[in-house]
């Protein structure tokens, strides 16, 4: 993730398109459904029950499908993207600070949630923490009484959005830091903190940064720990980390999870939080069909090209398109949306990103409102393959597919195709997982009737076909 330090992009690059895209559906191992099955002597029901599915909440988590991101602290005010903890909290004072304006522009795009940076790497706390007096306290903002965190949550509530918080365990500004034992209370102390006087988060972020280099301070996480004090004082919140445990970050920062993307990853394919390399950057993107924990993808990219406000990056705002396409990247292959917006030095949005915020959702409005079809059922089988028929009405032309499978049963589509017309009729749109969403936008094409084919895991589950015209 950006606070690793390292660019991931390469490795990415290098991992190629085969390694994480589709190769082609005659690249999938053959069926995995047995001659017994398929004569209906096996008790799949049992099989259902033995795969990883969601908890409750990972369940809403993604039906959320987009929670915005707010990368707020002393890099507004010295035009960096990672302090080095020798900052002055005089440097901290945004004039007319507004939580409300974040948190109903996350509103008009559709978000459900919103998290915010507590501490970054610099560690400067936007509280009053009793850990350190290099936070909001020291600065002129508010006259030094003023809360951020408290703002947030506050605003959160006010306009019917969950509240997460992120607090950099990298920490350039205490002297604790590097002496792992001493540090690591500090550390527990800020999170007990922020877990027990702002009410319910439905997140807590982490991530691994400790960009120190080989000859910094050698500061040694407790994980452990430090996710038992999350499951303590807020068990209905997911935990984010590249290494979960409830939600897995998916790899890269450009908004694009893997074509196959599964729910379910093998936990030691990931050991620990910044563990690098390949083979964790593949894992992280597609998954594993065979995963032993529920994990589901998280996708966190930037309005900007960077993550706090930098003015010479006004003009360099996403379009609306580009975010539509972002959505269809992540919420479209089974992931979440984490999209960051970062406030200016006013303490506001920028005018430019709340406009391509509501823009979004108007777009993707439009895209979905001309539903005609929806149709859910599971279809018979013929060799391994489950296909049923799906008749549209008047013959629209269809240009939006969307795909879903129940995930409260876990995750079993290993392929689909959607043909026209008939069973063996063109392939309209093809690909592996489903999971959660599938979109797919395809060329116009106006048909009577879809055939939708599925090969499963196990078992067939009933997927939702939903279909939209122009």
């Amino acid at each position: 993730m950006h606070h690793h330090g390292v660019d991931r992009r390469e490795v990415l690059r290098r991992l190629g398109s085969a390694a994480l895209g589709m190769a082609g559906l005659s690249a999938l191992p053959s069926p995995l459904i047995t001659p017994a099955f398929a004569s209906g002597h096996v008790p799949w029901v049992d099989t259902l029950r033995a795969r990883p599915r969601p908890t409750r909440a990972q369940l809403a988590w993604q039906r959320d499908e987009i929670a915005l991101f707010v990368h707020f602290g002393v890099n507004t005010f010295t035009d960096r993207e990672w302090g080095d903890g020798s900052e002055s909290p005089s440097l901290f004072n945004p004039t007319q600070l507004d939580a409300r304006q974040w948190a109903r522009a996350a509103r008009s795009a559709g978000a459900k949630a919103m998290i915010l940076t507590a501490k970054h790497h610099d560690g400067f706390c936007l509280w009053p923490t009793l850990t350190t007096s290099h936070s909001v306290v020291s600065s002129p903002w508010r006259g030094g009484r003023g809360d951020v965190v408290r703002e947030f949550v506050d605003a959160c509530r006010a306009e019917g959005l969950k509240a997460g918080l992120y607090c950099s365990p990298w920490d350039r500004n205490h002297p604790a830091y590097g002496d792992s034992a001493r540090y690591n209370d500090v550390y527990i102390a800020q999170l007990t903190e922020l877990l027990t006087q702002y009410g319910e988060l439905n997140e807590v972020w982490f991530d691994g940064a400790n960009g120190e280099g080989p000859n910094g301070k050698r500061q040694v996480y407790d994980w452990p720990r430090t996710w038992a004090l999350v499951r303590k004082l807020q068990p209905n919140a997911v935990i984010f980390s590249d290494a979960g445990p409830d939600v897995r970050w998916i790899g890269n920062e450009r908004g694009v999870a893997g074509e196959t993307c599964w729910s379910t990853i093998r936990s030691s394919a990931v050991p620990y939080i910044g563990a690098s390399g390949d083979d964790v950057i593949a894992a992280l993107q597609q998954g594993h069909a065979d995963g032993d924990v529920w994990r589901p993808g998280e996708t966190d990219v930037s309005i900007r090209p960077g993550w706090f406000h930098h003015e010479a990056e006004d003009a360099k705002v996403r379009a609306v398109d580009n975010l539509v396409e972002l959505y269809f990247t992540s919420v479209g292959r089974n992931s979440k949306l984490l999209l960051n917006v970062p406030p200016t030095r006013t303490g506001r949005f920028h005018e430019t990103d709340v406009a391509r915020l509501a823009g979004m959702r108007t777009a993707l409005d439009g895209l979905l409102s001309k539903r005609v079809v929806s149709d859910r059922g599971v279809g018979r089988v013929e060799g391994g393959v489950y296909r049923r028929a799906i008749s549209v009405p008047g013959g629209a032309q269809v240009v939006l597919l969307d795909l879903a499978e129940p995930i409260e049963q876990g995750q079993h589509v290993r392929a689909w195709r959607v043909r026209a017309d008939t069973a063996d009729g063109p392939v309209l749109a093809a690909g592996t997982t489903i999971g959660y969403r599938q979109l797919r936008r395809i060329a116009a094409t106006s048909v009577k009737r879809m055939v939708l084919e599925t090969e499963y895991l196990e078992a067939p589950v009933p997927v939702t076909l939903r279909a939209y015209r122009v």
